[in-house]
């Protein structure tokens, strides 16, 4: 299993070893001793599934804690803009923004410890995502941040004419204005 650090506490792009022969591949997309053995041992309790057309934008979603959810999000089929904010405070990371390109090609997963905001943008005709999260949904916590906050400046590949957000993602708040209940722990990002 190959991890590869992100510059950012605790996140980190997973890419899977890839057996490939004439009939197609095979690869583990989870064991949970790798991930251990990185120091990642949350206990995924819920797999969550979305299918997408180009130009949806979903984000930016978080839950509050202590409903707070660490997430392993990878795509199945399709393209993908994987948008993740840190929110936690004390963090040398905090406000500061992370992007990756997720595709069926790459197969590259990327694990988002608890206290950060996740977002993605569809730049395939269509996609389908899929990601596990270690804590079960819960609509009082749900919180989000405005995809086009300035202070952000997230470059989510997609002209702005054809970003597609659902009635909920439109009333996101921005960054500053959030609720944000998120504290940086150093001895264990994840």
């Amino acid at each position: 299993m190959a991890f590869t650090e992100t510059g950012f506490p605790g996140l980190l792009v997973f890419e899977p070893r890839i057996f490939r022969d004439d009939r197609g591949y095979f690869f583990e997309s989870f064991n949970s001793n790798g991930f251990a053995e990185k120091g990642i041992t949350r206990n995924f309790v819920q797999d969550n599934q979305a299918f997408s057309s180009y130009g949806i934008l979903r984000g930016l979603h978080y839950q509050l804690d202590p409903h707070a959810q660490a997430k392993l999000v990878r795509v199945i089929q399709g393209e993908v803009l994987d948008v993740v904010v840190d929110l936690r405070v004390g963090s040398p990371t905090f406000g500061k923004q992370y992007s990756i390109l997720l595709s069926e090609e790459n197969n590259k997963q990327l694990y988002v410890p608890r206290g950060f905001a996740h977002g993605y943008a569809v730049l395939s005709a269509t996609a389908l995502f899929f990601y596990k999260c270690d804590n079960f949904y819960n609509k009082q916590a749900e919180s989000g941040i405005s995809y086009n906050d300035p202070s952000l400046n997230i470059d989510w590949k997609i002209p702005t004419d054809k970003v597609i957000l659902s009635e909920k993602d439109k009333l996101n708040k921005s960054f500053t204005l959030a609720e944000k209940n998120f504290i940086f722990n150093p001895e264990n990002p994840f």
